[in-house]
Parts: C-alpha cells; structure tokens; sequence
C-alpha cells in the first residue's frame, strides 16, 4: 500500500455550528434534488454548499469565471475558515471513523480510519481500481477541486489485514474517549476519534505500507485528484514530495472487519418490449438451465432469498412482466464457454461474476440489449417489488453482488467490473473532516 501519512484536517468547530449531524451530508453522487434541497435548509453551513452546490440563475459555464457553482462552493469553505466555522487540527492526525448501523435485523459497527494516502496511477503501484470511471463525472469533480483546493470527501478503499491489526491498535489509542458524534438521514451513527500520538502513527503506517489497497467506491475522486495533482505539477514545474496535492483523502478500511457488508445491486429494465417468461426461457437457450419460479412481483423475495441461499455467481433471478412469471437461470457449460467467446480478453473471474453474465451474456447478447436505456439500479428486493408494481419494467434481474474476495481477484488481474456490481452500505459522510490540498 502507498505511504500513509497523518494530516492536519480542517473540522467544523461544533461551538459555531451545534451539532455536527446538522452540518454532514452523503456523497454528492447519490444525492437527489429533493434531499438537496432539505441539506440546504438543515443548516446554513451544510457541507452540501461545497460537494453539490446547487446551480443559481446566471451561472457561467467557464470554468475561470467566478460565477458559478464551483466558485461559490470555493467561497463558503474560504469564508467558513475565517469566520471560524472550520479549524486546522492542532497536530497531525488519522481519524478513526465507526458508522453503526442496522440490516437483516441486526446492528453492526464498521471500522476504518481516515488519513492520506500517497496518490498512485491505477496500474502502476499497489493501489487498485474496480469499476470504470466517466470523463464528465471527472470534469466535474476536476472543476470543484480546483476550486477548492481541498478534498472536501474521502475516498473508500479496502486493504487486506486478516488479524486487523492496524486497526486494534487505533481502536486501543482512542478507548475510553468521547468521541465526535453525526446521526445521517438514514438513522446510521457515525463515530469519529482524532488520533495524534505519534508512535501508534508510525506503527499503523509500518503495518500497512506493503499492503495493496483496493478502491470500493469513489473512483471518480480518486482520478481526479491524480488529474490535480498531475495539473498542478505541470504549472509549477514540479511539486515537493510532501506536497498534499500528492496524497488524498481516503478512508481504509480492513477486508476481515466484521462490519463490513457488500450488499446486491438488483436491476429494473425499462428499455426492452415486454417479454413473457415462454420466450426469456427460449432466448436464455441451452446456455442456461431454466425453471419458473412462481408468479407475482412480491415472489423476488423467495427468488432472492434461494440466491443468496446458494451463494452461487451463476445463478440469476429474471422477472417477465408480460405474464408476471419468475424465472431462474442456472448458467451451463454451454454458457460459460458462450461467456469465454464474448470476453476472450477477460479472466475466468471477471467470467463467473453474476453481473458480468447478466449484461454480457444475457442482456447484450441472447436478448440483444447492448443499446438499451440504462436500468435503474436498487438494492433492497422490497424496492424491486415497488419498481414492478408500477408496471414501468417489462424486465428485472436480481443478481449476486460480487464478494471481497472477487474485488481482489479481479482487481489483480488489471480489470474493472461492470458498473454497479458492489454496493457499500452504509455509505460515508462528507463533512466528518477535510484534507487541505495547499
């Protein structure tokens, strides 16, 4: 893993704000208008201000004018800085970050700590991508951190620490401490503790420096600090190697913390014609095995609940709207050796991930949906059941997510997943800490 180095991060100072789960927001990018909306009017200094500052009539779409929305976000963090709103750590830290939550009817506590992490190409180090990125997402997030000059959120990434050991030791720094406290809109308790002593630091950063690091989610921000960086270096030439612009801001978390839950992302097709459940049997072919499940929306529940049961990549939950049929896919050799024709560049494991069959195989190619609208994505089967029930979907998979182990494998061999095969829950907050960048 890239060196891992304490910081002084800028905090909101709770005397001038109140409480900090008023000043808090999720990531930009599952942010809709209307929860916009309520973050803006939560609290005057929401951090929503600077990761989605919302667009204001007479906005100037160049990037050098100082009327737009990333200037403005600029304003309020230079503003909130001399007013107080925001303070510099005394000493350099890493930030022990908990988030208590509950799923399945049971409550659990994910750690991982805050820091930052010596930026590295995905390629050419030990820092690992799993998903693809998109140029207007980095424009985007390129335009604001120019801006800013600040990591206004934290990267996600995972490194492999089997006895959690980093992670004991920052745990054993901060017991009986009373720690910073955010409740999220979701009821998820987020817990931070700053840790300064200087030898359990040190300790940490010699535990993990030759560890890989695998981003789970905010790869956009990853590139995009590598793309200031880079910028930033071509102005002045070249940069100091303790400049911040070389580091970002990222939360690492242990791939054996027992909070840590990788959770399904189940699709909800709009683009197709209605099928019945006769013909997606037919078009599914000798390339899968096939049995009707049952009938009705409310049946993803079963179906999901056999899945997760069988824990198998290959196995795959379809729901035919035209008569309201359940139909589950077992994939075959036949159709594994169909996956290995489409994808003669990609390894076995990329292959066998249920994802990968789904829209490789069956999607774009027994169903002929490469050009389809992109399918709206969701997570829990009750919201699978609610997207059916409207009648908008003549089509719906669950699917597995991929597992950690998968991540690693996949990410090892160089190769990204297709979008939306993991999902991080609970996600983390912007506005526990910021990583100045000057």
């Amino acid at each position: 893993m890239p060196t891992i180095q304490a910081f002084r991060g800028l905090r909101y100072d709770l005397s001038h704000v109140g409480a900090l789960s008023d000043v808090v927001a999720p990531p930009y990018d599952v942010i809709d208008d209307a929860l916009q909306d309520a973050l803006y009017k939560k609290h005057p200094a929401n951090v929503i201000r600077l990761i989605l500052n919302r667009p204001e009539p007479g906005d100037e779409p160049d990037e050098a004018s100082q009327g737009n929305r990333y200037h403005r976000a600029a304003a309020f963090l230079r503003n909130w800085r001399k007013e107080g709103v925001l303070m510099a750590e005394s000493e350099p830290a890493l930030y022990v970050y908990h988030q208590v939550f509950g799923y399945g009817g049971q409550e659990f506590t994910r750690r991982g700590f805050m820091g930052r992490v010596r930026l590295e190409r995905f390629g050419d180090g030990k820092i690992y991508p799993h998903e693809e990125t998109h140029a207007s997402a980095k424009a985007d997030r390129l335009r604001l951190t120019r801006a800013c000059k600040t990591n206004l959120s934290q990267i996600f990434g995972l490194y492999p620490d089997p006895q959690n050991e980093a992670q004991n030791l920052l745990e054993a720094a901060v017991a009986g401490e009373t720690p910073l406290e955010a409740v999220d809109h979701l009821g998820v308790v987020h817990r931070m503790w700053p840790v300064t002593d200087a030898q359990v630091l040190s300790q940490v950063a010699s535990i993990i420096s030759p560890k890989p690091v695998f981003v789970a989610d905010g790869h956009h921000r990853y590139e995009t600090a590598c793309n200031y960086r880079d910028a930033l270096a071509q102005q002045e030439g070249s940069l100091p190697d303790d400049h911040p612009a070389n580091f970002v801001l990222m939360m690492c978390i242990g791939m054996n913390d027992p909070g840590l839950l990788v959770l399904p992302t189940h699709r909800l097709f709009h683009g197709p014609a209605s099928i019945a459940s006769d013909e997606l049997t037919a078009r599914l072919g000798d390339f899968f095995k096939t049995r009707l499940a049952g009938e009705g929306p409310d049946l993803a529940e079963t179906v999901w609940d056999e899945l997760e049961t069988e824990g198998d990549q290959g196995r795959i939950g379809l729901y035919a709207a035209k008569d309201g049929r359940w139909v589950v896919a077992q994939i075959t050799d036949a159709g594994r050796a169909k996956m290995k024709e489409l994808a003669p560049d990609r390894s076995d494991d990329w292959r066998s991930l249920g994802v990968s069959i789904l829209h490789r195989l069956v999607i774009e190619n027994l169903l002929g949906g490469k050009d389809w609208p992109k399918p709206a994505y969701v997570h829990l089967v009750k919201e699978v059941v609610e997207g059916l029930e409207t009648d908008q979907h003549p089509l719906a998979a669950v699917v597995m997510p991929a597992t950690l182990d998968h991540i690693r494998a996949v990410s090892e061999h160089g190769e990204r997943m297709p979008p939306k095969s993991t999902y991080f829950y609970p996600k983390l907050l912007s506005g526990l800490v910021f990583n100045p960048l000057e």
